[in-house]
């Protein structure tokens, strides 16, 4: 295949996957944005395949054929509550990928440059497995904490900050080291070491990150994950490599800095990792908690008039969304202005709680971002939070205290009254209590989110 002719599949695939950005940014042109993804890979994958620059096409066809398998089965397998972990640890793949190309790259005898060329080759490989490393080991600890193998609390060293400092400078200094070691070619030992320092840092970024915080990791991690395939894309010389890794890197990147003002938390402390992880303990929550039954969630729903919906985590482990979007049908029926609530961090993964709404068939016009409906919650007669904890605690507003201190949520206990679906009162991810549970407007609906709701159901049709 003509050089020229490939040149022009990967602009061709380039421009496919900035539609596909563009067509994730909106609920509605979300299917067919994936589709333009799609297309675009395919072309980038049988352009390169096709390309004079491979010739092993045996191991090619091998992989391509393992990779494909493993990740049909994985895709068909995996539920919608994995779909966090399911990422971060697609995430560290791609770290350890440029871990391993960058390390080819640094072995291979068959690239022959000279002068300031081998300087930057070599810099290119240092840093593209610099980025890798933290990548591979930060999304491995996040794929820990998101599957509960790893507890959420965030583990605080003495002085990690200098610690994280003395990791950096280490790394500068053997990156000194590395590249002028390049014409003597004593490197080895320093791209090792640095490798090592950089596992180190992306675990201890991550496990000093509180629970509550994930869904801003995973949004970072998959900006480390495009830089470092960018990286790879230099290593390689490959401008398709390149460009989707700085595509990938720069909207990751930007994704994180609108939730971090989303949730008050500061842009540079996500990168320096641990934001939003203080000593601090919250308030003890005191008072008593008034329970409901179906049939009272029921007559509340048929008197009201303004229902707010705010799906979280436990909706999604109840695979409650469908029941959730049949009693959305027929309260609408009756006559009913029902809206969804969505929280920037609700879930384990920016847009969770979208993606099972759409999964679900909930029309796109009434479900709303916390910034639009935040306000109309004192007009609101009945508020159900599905499965929710830490994006409706008061506490963010009213204790300095608290882990989440400065994080808008969503203000549920303004409505009317607020009817809240939880198996117990066991506490959320964030691990500390709330104190709507007890509000003086909140009703618990107590049981498996799904068959409560399936039971509310059947009343409010009856």
């Amino acid at each position: 295949m003509s050089p020229g002719l490939i040149t022009m599949s990967y602009i061709a695939a380039s421009i496919l996957f900035i539609l596909s950005l563009s067509g994730l940014s909106h609920q509605e042109t979300a299917r067919r944005g994936n589709y333009y993804g799609m297309a675009g890979m395919l072309i980038a994958l049988v352009a390169t395949i096709i390309s004079d620059s491979v010739d092993a096409y045996v191991i090619l066809i091998i992989a391509l054929v393992i990779g494909g398998l493993i990740g049909t089965k994985i895709a068909l397998k995996v539920e919608m509550t994995q779909m966090p972990e399911l990422v971060a640890i697609m995430h560290s793949l791609v770290g350890m990928a440029a871990v391993l190309v960058g390390y080819a790259n640094f072995v291979d005898s068959s690239v022959n440059l000279e002068g300031i060329e081998k300087t930057i080759h070599h810099a290119e490989i240092y840093i593209g497995i610099f980025i890798g490393a933290i990548t591979f080991s930060g999304s491995v600890i996040a794929f820990g904490k998101l599957c509960g193998k790893i507890a959420g609390k965030p583990y605080l060293l003495p002085g990690r900050h200098w610690l994280n400092l003395g990791l950096l400078l280490a790394t500068l200094w053997l990156g000194n080291v590395f590249l002028t070691g390049v014409e003597t070619g004593e490197t080895t030992f320093a791209l090792v070491l640095m490798t090592l320092i950089a596992f180190i840092f992306g675990i201890h970024m991550v496990m000093a990150i509180r629970g509550a915080d994930m869904p801003v990791v995973v949004s970072m991690l998959n900006s480390y994950s495009g830089w470092a395939a960018a990286a790879t894309g230099f290593m390689l010389s490959n401008d398709l490599l390149i460009v989707t890794g700085a595509l990938v890197g720069s909207s990751g990147a930007i994704l994180s800095y609108i939730m971090c003002r989303a949730m008050n938390r500061n842009f540079l402390s996500v990168i320096a990792g641990g934001f939003g992880s203080s000593g601090s303990e919250a308030a003890e929550v005191e008072g008593d908690v008034i329970a409901i039954d179906v049939l009272e969630t029921a007559q509340l729903l048929s008197d009201a008039k303004n229902i707010m919906i705010i799906p979280g985590y436990g909706m999604a482990v109840a695979q409650a969304q469908h029941t959730v979007n049949e009693i959305t049908k027929v309260l609408r029926a009756q006559g009913k202005n029902v809206r969804f609530g969505i929280h920037p961090v609700a879930g384990r993964m920016p847009g969770h709680m979208n993606v099972l709404l759409a999964e679900a068939k909930v029309p796109y016009d009434i479900v709303f971002e916390m910034d639009e409906i935040n306000a109309d919650f004192p007009d609101v007669d009945v508020t159900i939070v599905i499965g929710a904890n830490d994006i409706v605690n008061p506490s963010a507003l009213d204790d300095p205290n608290s882990p989440i201190a400065g994080m808008p949520v969503l203000e549920c206990w303004k409505s009317h009254t607020s009817i809240v679906l939880k198996r117990s009162m066991a506490m959320g991810y964030a691990g500390i209590g709330n104190p709507l549970f007890v509000h003086k407007n909140t009703r618990m609906l107590f049981g498996d989110a799904n068959e409560s709701m399936q039971a509310v159901l059947k009343a409010i049709s009856s």
